[in-house]
């Protein structure tokens, strides 16, 4: 009788064990490919204009597509918030002059500096590439590293906080200078989550920069997260915490069930 027991116990503890794994696992899944679970923003129409320097980039949020008229040559700045966790893509698109006015070919480039004004090397994309005298447009793209919740002093590891974007032309023949061009610049990000997770929230971003907001056309532009600096309690370790817990009590009792079974002899009933 005992050992029918057992042998149940067994493989309710396996059944639950197995079900336990395949639930942590479709979930983390879930997690990771849940579009709503992306910290790339509410999109939508961003501002119309860029800065020309450092100190005078116009604030985005990610997921906004921010444009702006100006002049070839010029330095086009935007600042973006990155919060720990989070891979930046940034893309950059320039609408050229008809080919009538234009000489020659031209070269184009997407710069990415922390607030520090360290710049952020790219893991892939097409930072810079150069335009046919024929093209109507050219696009530029940057994926950065993903944003470190701390680092060493040494270290240029990027931090949560306000990133600047630059776009200019980097090649050019002399006569184009001055032309007019279009720009468009849109930033997503997609969370890596995992070891990247961090707890509770930072009163102030880790790494400085523009820290002000700014209206435009009656909206309010700012270049901190909605939400705030690393925000929320909920991260993926909670999901693999308590997955954890419950393997680890179902294979307690599966543990005991097995030393129950195989530590005492059956008893033999009288007469057989």
């Amino acid at each position: 009788m005992r050992t029918s027991r057992t042998r149940r116990l067994r493989r309710a503890c396996a059944g639950a064990l197995l079900a336990g794994v395949t639930l942590l696992t479709s979930a983390g899944a879930a997690t990771a490919d849940d579009p709503s679970a992306s910290p790339a923003g509410e999109g939508g129409a961003g501002p119309t204009e860029a800065g020309t320097t450092f100190r005078t980039a116009t604030p985005v949020q990610q997921g906004q597509t921010a444009t702006a008229d100006a002049s070839t040559g010029d330095y086009l700045y935007w600042a973006f918030p990155a919060d720990a966790g989070q891979r930046a893509t940034v893309r950059a698109k320039i609408t050229l002059p008809e080919n009538a006015t234009r000489h020659g070919a031209s070269t184009w480039q997407v710069d990415v500096y922390d607030g520090l004004r360290r710049r952020q090397a790219c893991v892939y994309g097409h930072q810079t590439r150069k335009a046919a005298p024929d093209s109507g447009t050219v696009e530029l793209s940057c994926v950065l590293r993903t944003v470190r919740a701390w680092s060493e002093p040494w270290a240029n590891d990027p931090l949560p906080g306000s990133y600047y974007v630059r776009l200019t032309v980097v090649g050019l023949a002399e006569e184009d200078l001055g032309l007019p061009v279009h720009a468009e610049t849109r930033i997503t990000s997609d969370d890596r989550g995992g070891a990247h997770d961090v707890d509770g929230t930072l009163a102030e971003p880790l790494v400085p920069g523009v820290s002000v907001t700014s209206v435009q056309d009656g909206a309010r532009l700012s270049s901190e997260p909605e939400d705030g600096w690393a925000s929320g309690w909920w991260t993926t370790r909670w999901l693999w915490t308590v997955g954890g817990g419950v393997l680890a009590a179902l294979a307690a009792v599966f543990g005991y069930g097995l030393t129950r079974g195989g530590g005492r002899p059956s008893r033999i009933p009288p007469g057989a």
